[in-house]
């Protein structure tokens, strides 16, 4: 499989979906960007094999929240609504980057099949209707997106992995985003021990969307190294050292990874550390 990278110039074309997307990604305020994704119409031309020039100053994003290092990001007391508030915060703010990186995938990488871009398509639109239940739950809460510090580490990973799509998919979907399927239930369960119970039902829909676009990253990742003729365990191995991905630590929620697409012998690697 042929997998074009973006060239030194271009960018016409940007009426297809790829295009879209990337005009999507380049937006800057939050209500921008939600409406790009939804204004990407599913019969828009997806024009597979067109290599797009990058857009300056992607991703666009607001001038708030201010991006702090991961360690100066504090952890707030869940028997506070401001405590809540934060972490609503910091799940918020995960989710739009994970907007931006679905749609980052759409337009950066050409040459792939028809339903890879759909998939991706799906999944902008399933994290951009995740940020914006946080950010209605946080108004509700009193504050807005942007009122907390936050951390870039999801997009981070996106630039370091910028020409190579397996990599891409090994360590952002299979890696820093299936580590909210670990997180998650124990997130559900704070909240809903402080008595946010609306704040735990969100966290209960993301789960179960998050299940299936790790399954998504795992699909394609799989899909490439059967091409490629390399062993999903050991390529994996071989990328997370190469990009300098985190050491993922347990507990592991292996009910939702099995769920999404991680099979035995992967499970088993990634318990032995």
């Amino acid at each position: 499989m042929d997998i074009k990278m973006v060239p030194p110039a271009g960018g016409d074309g940007q009426d297809c979906l790829r295009g879209r997307a990337l005009a999507a990604l380049a937006a800057t305020g939050w209500q921008d960007k939600l409406d790009g994704v939804r204004a990407i119409s599913d019969a828009a031309a997806l024009d597979c094999a067109k290599a797009f020039a990058p857009i300056a100053g992607l991703p666009g994003r607001p001038s708030r929240p201010e991006l702090v290092a991961p360690s100066q990001v504090s952890q707030r007391s869940m028997a506070t609504q401001e405590g809540r508030a934060a972490l609503l915060h910091a799940l918020a703010h995960i989710e739009f980057n994970a907007v931006n990186l679905a749609l980052d995938i759409i337009w950066r990488f050409a040459g792939m099949p028809e339903a890879f871009y759909r998939d991706w398509l799906r999944v902008a639109r399933e994290e951009a209707h995740h940020f914006d239940l946080l950010r209605r739950r946080l108004e509700a809460l009193g504050h807005a997106y942007g009122d907390f510090p936050a951390h870039d580490g999801l997009w981070e990973m996106a630039q370091r992995t910028h020409d190579d799509l397996l990599a891409r998919l090994a360590l952002v979907p299979r890696t820093l985003e299936a580590r909210g399927l670990d997180a998650s239930p124990q997130i559900r369960d704070k909240l809903a021990g402080a008595g946010d119970r609306e704040s735990a039902a969100i966290v209960d829909i993301i789960l179960a969307d998050e299940i299936g676009h790790v399954a998504i990253g795992n699909h394609w990742y799989k899909l490439l190294c059967a091409r490629a003729g390399k062993d999903p365990v050991a390529c994996y191995a071989e990328l997370a050292r190469q990009y300098g991905a985190p050491r993922l630590r347990g507990p592991f929620n292996l009910e939702a990874r099995r769920a999404a697409g991680f099979d035995d012998a992967e499970l088993a690697a990634l318990q032995a550390g």
